[in-house]
């Protein structure tokens, strides 16, 4: 197969199961954080969301530089605008993925804060960086729910949740 239609393909499978995940955040533990240094709920459900957007910026781009591009998030006050950029995000990402073409993939981009480089690789390494964000903080936001006593969908199966839910259907 060939790479851009995988990360098409990769980036509709994790969106199944990062949609899961963003839909069952209850509004009232938005501002929760587990430790002072962690990000609020709402805040790393909103990193998550924006990440599938990445794609297009390092297809279009050469870097993304924090001291010319300071960080800004978008602030969401619901579940439903927060799942409608998600999918602003992915339906922009596939469409960018869709109209690449495979020299681009290879082209170098840069990750940095002024001098200090955080991550230098071909485009198509780093959207794969992206989607492993994605997992990475979706999985992040498991455990938040899950110290927040919220039953959670499972990613690659069902979850705790879920096969107990199936055990007790079966008796």
């Amino acid at each position: 197969m060939e790479i851009i239609q995988s990360l098409i393909n990769e980036m509709e499978l994790e969106a199944q199961t990062t949609r899961k995940m963003l839909s069952i955040i209850p509004q009232d533990k938005f501002e929760w954080q587990p430790h002072p240094k962690s990000m609020s709920v709402i805040r790393l459900a909103t990193h998550i969301a924006e990440l599938p957007g990445w794609v297009g910026m390092v297809l279009n781009t050469p870097e993304l530089d924090f001291t010319t591009s300071p960080y800004a998030p978008k602030v969401v006050t619901n579940i439903q605008e927060l799942l409608a950029y998600f999918e602003e995000n992915v339906t922009d990402g596939k469409a960018q993925l869709e109209k690449a073409a495979l020299p681009q993939l290879d082209e170098e981009w840069v990750l940095r804060n002024g001098d200090e480089i955080y991550s230098k690789s071909t485009k198509a390494e780093f959207i794969r960086v992206t989607y492993s964000q994605i997992v990475h903080h979706r999985a992040q936001l498991g455990v938040f729910l899950r110290l927040l006593n919220i039953p959670i969908p499972g990613s690659y199966g069902p979850s705790a949740d879920e096969e107990l839910e199936m055990a007790a259907a079966a008796s």
